[in-house]
């Protein structure tokens, strides 16, 4: 029973932190008024990334993330990353690399905010890396396709893929 609980929790922490990342996809594409208005959103043409790396970064790596505001790929790197995190995370197949995707994705945002907002040291990034990180060693595939993704020649052949 005790692995059966487990499997739930660590299912659920992939599926709501896969919602989190394709949620910001969606309203930064779409504007959607929620962290991000309808005159801001990526359809239109505004960066998904300018506003945060201009305005929202502090600490010792600030002048690096400044200088990157705006920049096209930046926004391409950035909005297919979360997309394809996210999409990883829900459906339950290339769990693994999404998981170093995201763990990189959340060790660059902490970066940027350096000190933290709320506390001196932690913050919602850190939390989110180390679920990434115990994605990466302990997937479930329950809720997900990842049980018959996982019995795929090419899945057997190179694990990294699960």
């Amino acid at each position: 029973m005790k692995g059966n609980k487990q499997e739930l929790i660590w299912s659920i922490l992939r599926l709501v932190l896969g919602w989190i990342l394709l949620w910001a996809f969606l309203d930064k594409l779409f504007g959607l008024s929620f962290n991000t208005a309808k005159d801001k959103s990526w359809i239109i043409g505004v960066s998904p990334t300018s506003g945060f790396l201009e305005f929202g970064t502090h600490g010792p790596f600030a002048s690096i993330y400044k200088s990157l505001a705006g920049n096209v790929l930046i926004d391409w790197i950035f909005m297919i990353g979360i997309l394809l995190i996210g999409l990883a995370l829900i459906i339950g197949i290339f769990v693994r690399i999404a998981s170093l995707g995201g763990a990189l994705l959340m060790i660059l945002m902490f970066l940027a905010l350096i000190p933290p907002d709320h506390n001196p040291i932690i913050d919602e990034h850190i939390i989110y890396l180390i679920i990434f990180i115990g994605l990466f060693y302990f997937n479930s595939d329950r809720f997900s396709f990842g049980k018959y993704w996982a019995k795929t020649k090419l899945v057997k052949k190179y694990p990294i893929l699960e």
